[in-house]
């Protein structure tokens, strides 16, 4: 996955400033930068083009599905937090 390395966005400058932005505090601006490529190439894999839209949306919904991860993580490793567990009486 080497692609994920090269940091080249060109003309997805714009793309990759927003969700830095939008994800400020969450993501750092390196992991913003391989999720922008790597949803680049990816779309432009699947379907043979690019349009920064498109790189846009992809990017987002994986960023926020690694902040979810992250924050489930989290939560986990919290004491005292630990997921409610299911009874016949308070099914979960």
């Amino acid at each position: 996955m080497g692609y994920h390395e090269n940091g080249d966005l060109t003309g997805y400058g714009a793309v990759a400033d927003r969700l830095t932005r939008e994800f400020a505090g969450v993501h750092d601006s390196a992991t913003v930068t391989r999720y922008v490529a790597a949803a680049r190439y990816g779309a432009r894999d699947v379907t043979g083009s690019a349009a920064p839209d498109l790189v846009e949306r992809i990017a987002r919904k994986h960023l926020r599905v690694l902040a979810a991860v992250a924050a489930e993580k989290r939560r986990q490793a919290a004491p005292g937090l630990a997921a409610p567990q299911s009874t016949p009486e308070h099914p979960v």
